[in-house]
């Protein structure tokens, strides 16, 4: 009883950057930037796959999906890291610091089953065209992302209770900019071999077999597109895919970057870019991604701009006429 309240109490000091004023004022400024893009840029793309029915397909109702999350991981990550710039460290009590790692991990874990899904959607849609709407439903398509959620939120909150049991008996500096799962765990003074073959096994489920199937649509998906005839088809399948294969590309990459390379060659200072690279510049990423090489995605927000312009020119003749 009295190690659990020593833990429940225990504050933790985030050191973030340390950087020279300067820098940490610029950075500042570069992630409140980003941040507001990324806020605008998801939201904008799920304002435009609800109101515009040419985007009601499975592709991208998988696509809002992965903005949510978009939205999800960088607030859970970025407001923080903007406190601690200021005042180049802050300190965060325990029970915050288990929130924000819960969200950021429930975000990263739905997001590599999320990425899974969408490349077996691609892969119906490429190499099983004629049975497409038979097999990706409304249905199936909600129960596959509610399923990635689950899996997202369930499979993290296991790891929350093994940290609440952690005993931390300082100091307890993290070198980083957010609570992570190993800096935690090199702070605690207490056994971790559980929550360690927690890591080994959840590493399996979550990044090698999603890695696995992602490789094996993508051959399968390749291996189809080369076999048709026409070059004009076999450009439109490329440039279906092709968004997302960067996206899924650039998402494991830094991933396994920063969990699954040696830690011998690295600094902390490349640990924390990585970070920041898959925490807050990739979820800003890929909306744009997604809308410059989509041409669906600009056809509909052409028609939602026009729409508004539209409306607000009604509107203001209203406004006219009403004044005569």
């Amino acid at each position: 009883m009295g190690e659990n309240n020593l833990t429940v109490d225990t504050d933790f000091y985030l050191l973030g950057f340390q950087l020279s004023h300067q820098l940490n004022i610029f950075l500042f400024c570069l992630l409140l930037v980003v941040y507001c893009l990324t806020i605008c840029g998801n939201f904008l793309i799920i304002i435009l796959v609800s109101t515009s029915k040419s985007l009601h397909t499975p592709m991208y109702f998988f696509l809002t999906q992965l903005s949510i999350s978009d939205i999800l991981l960088p607030t859970d990550i970025i407001p923080n890291t903007l406190h601690i710039l200021l005042n180049n460290g802050a300190s965060i009590t325990f029970i915050c610091c288990l929130n924000q790692f819960y969200f950021f991990a429930a975000s990263e874990v739905f997001e590599c089953f999320l990425l899974t899904a969408m490349s077996y959607d691609r892969y119906v849609a490429i190499c099983n065209p004629l049975h497409y709407n038979s097999i990706m439903t409304g249905t199936h398509c909600l129960r596959m992302a509610a399923m990635c959620w689950v899996l997202g939120f369930s499979i993290t909150l296991m790891y929350c209770v093994t940290i609440s049991v952690l005993t931390f008996c300082g100091p307890n500096i993290i070198d980083h900019f957010f609570c992570d799962l190993v800096p935690l765990v090199e702070l605690a003074c207490s056994n971790t071999i559980t929550i360690e073959l927690e890591a080994y096994v959840t590493c399996i489920l979550v990044l090698v077999i999603p890695i696995i199937i992602v490789i094996i649509s993508y051959i399968n998906i390749i291996v189809t597109i080369l076999r048709f005839q026409s070059k004009v088809s076999r450009q439109k399948a490329f440039s279906t895919c092709s968004a997302h294969l960067i996206v899924v590309s650039i998402f494991y990459i830094t991933l396994l970057s920063v969990y699954l390379s040696p830690k011998g060659g690295k600094s902390l200072k490349v640990d924390k870019l990585l970070s920041l690279l898959y925490t807050v510049f990739t979820p800003l990423m890929n909306p744009i991604i997604y809308s410059l090489r989509n041409s669906d995605i600009k056809k509909s927000l052409k028609e939602f701009i026009n729409k508004f312009v539209i409306c607000q020119d009604g509107k203001n003749n209203l406004l006219i006429n009403y004044g005569k």
